[in-house]
């Protein structure tokens, strides 16, 4: 099983450990902070399930919903509300508006997976009910089920650290990731990398998706930063 989650929760911390943890279990996962963003991301990448912060800045994780479930495109999204909430009216709420389940602060990590592994199989989207997995941006296709890379259409040959590393850049273009973000998603493939490692991956990369590697138009540098991946999603 691979399903693609959408992680709405606005406490960086607490994004990070989520997304760690779909990771390990063989998921992918894309991380937004407020509920624009949020609905933005619905939209564009059609997830499986929506892990939604309640205390949302903008749009709460009401308002989030509540959009989701009169949206016609996918009415029926999984929605599991994570919250530090837990007045009886807060739940029913979020029940009434349509949410699958709910979670309150804190919680185990592993409960909330197995909420998560109970949620998409309720909704039937475990069994890879997706129609297309592959996540796309900037000329670049990463298909997490096969493990496939193309760039402009060729197959690309990546080493599982790369892949990882490419998997999560190409899921959230344009967004500026640290070093040691990157490492992270290198865990479990590459234990005895190091921040410095994740500049031998990138241009290792650039080697194989860019025109001229020397000038980068896809994989940037960000100065001071780290790496994003531009060019836009498709």
């Amino acid at each position: 099983m691979c399903a693609h989650v959408l992680v709405a929760e606005d406490d960086g911390m607490q994004a990070e450990l989520i997304r760690r943890s779909l990771l390990a279990e063989g998921h992918t996962a894309t991380v937004v902070h407020d509920g624009p963003a949020a609905l933005d991301a619905v939209r564009r990448l059609r997830p499986d399930l929506v892990v939604l912060d309640l205390m949302l800045p903008v749009i709460d994780g009401f308002g989030v919903c509540r959009v989701l479930r009169g949206n016609d495109d996918d009415p029926d999204i999984p929605v599991l509300m994570l919250t530090a909430r837990s007045a009886e009216d807060d739940v029913l709420l979020g029940l009434e508006l349509g949410a699958d389940d709910y979670m309150t602060k804190p919680y185990s990590p592993r409960e909330l997976m197995a909420r998560i592994r109970t949620v998409l199989r309720r909704g039937g989207r475990a069994d890879g009910r997706r129609e297309d997995p592959v996540v796309r941006a900037a000329g670049i296709a990463v298909d997490p089920v096969r493990h496939e890379v193309w760039c402009d259409g060729e197959p690309v040959e990546c080493t599982p650290a790369e892949f990882q590393i490419l998997l999560a850049m190409t899921a959230e273009p344009e967004r500026v990731f640290s070093r040691r973000q990157l490492l992270e998603c290198t865990r479990g493939t590459d234990r005895a990398s190091t921040e410095r490692a994740v500049d031998v991956h990138i241009m290792n990369l650039r080697k194989k998706t860019e025109a001229d590697p020397r000038r980068p138009a896809r994989l940037l540098t960000v100065f001071g930063v780290g790496y994003k991946l531009s060019g836009g999603r498709g």
